[in-house]
């Protein structure tokens, strides 16, 4: 059971959708009829989840939820929207929210959902369509300027091949943060599963482009596997002579007299 605020400018929706996870045991704070009121109650409640109903194509949208992350740390903000597209759940994902359903998917998916985002999961779960086609590689360029650096790192190591586990190692960070960065990465450049991402990658030359993110993928590595130095490793130790033979001793000796 989660406590939860539902923001929307729709009351009678929210109303509706207030009595229906109130049936699945979950208990709705409060019905907000604005922002600023959203706002107010998460800072003052600090609720599991914040339900954004929005269809997030104005920037006070967007902006909204890092206004409520920032009231609450704890609160996990889910999207409920209109809108499938992928420029929308990128949107949503990089201002600071942990999921993003489409309005399309019934309340068993609502419920699913939070309980997975919950659970420290970023859901998206939007309306299947084709994979986006591009005609021109400036098109793929202007989709991979959308990815930040993390996610671009992320990306290169789907080229080689590494999976969850291996980048967690690598980057020295959790499995959720791996997986929130590859679910932003597959959202943005509007393919369905990793290895379409790693196919985006090789077809429009990503690697290449991005060859300076590949050194410092490189260096972490290096990093990661390189033994720490002896307390005095400022000192470089001279190797020790090898001892002389006494024969060469003497000699040299009897040459001198």
């Amino acid at each position: 059971m989660a406590t939860l605020v539902l923001g929307d400018d729709q009351v009678v929706f929210l109303d509706a959708l207030a009595t229906v996870l109130t049936q699945h045991e979950h208990t709705v704070g409060a019905v907000t009829r604005s922002t600023a009121e959203m706002v107010a109650f998460v800072h003052h409640e600090r609720p599991d989840a914040c339900l954004i109903a929005r269809h997030l194509a104005r920037d006070d949208d967007v902006e909204a939820i890092g206004r409520v992350i920032a009231a609450s740390k704890r609160t996990n903000v889910l999207v409920l929207s209109a809108d499938p597209g992928a420029d929308a759940v990128g949107r949503a994902l990089d201002a600071g929210a942990s999921g993003y359903l489409h309005q399309s998917r019934g309340v068993d998916a609502l419920v699913a959902a939070l309980e997975r985002m919950l659970c420290g999961e970023v859901v998206v779960n939007v309306p299947s369509r084709p994979a986006r086609r591009l005609s021109r590689p400036d098109q793929a360029e202007g989709l991979a300027a959308l990815l930040t650096c993390r996610e671009r790192q992320c990306l290169l190591m789907l080229v080689e091949g590494l999976d969850t586990a291996a980048m967690v190692a690598r980057l020295g960070v959790s499995r959720t943060t791996v997986r929130t960065h590859l679910q932003a990465v597959l959202t943005k450049l509007g393919v369905h599963s990793r290895l379409e991402a790693a196919s985006f990658a090789v077809r429009y030359g990503l690697p290449d482009a991005w060859s300076g993110d590949r050194l410092a993928i490189a260096a972490s590595k290096m990093r990661a596997i390189r033994p720490p130095r002896p307390a005095a490793a400022g000192m470089r130790r001279l190797p020790r002579p090898l001892p002389v033979p006494v024969a060469a001793t003497a000699g040299r000796g009897a040459g001198s007299g």
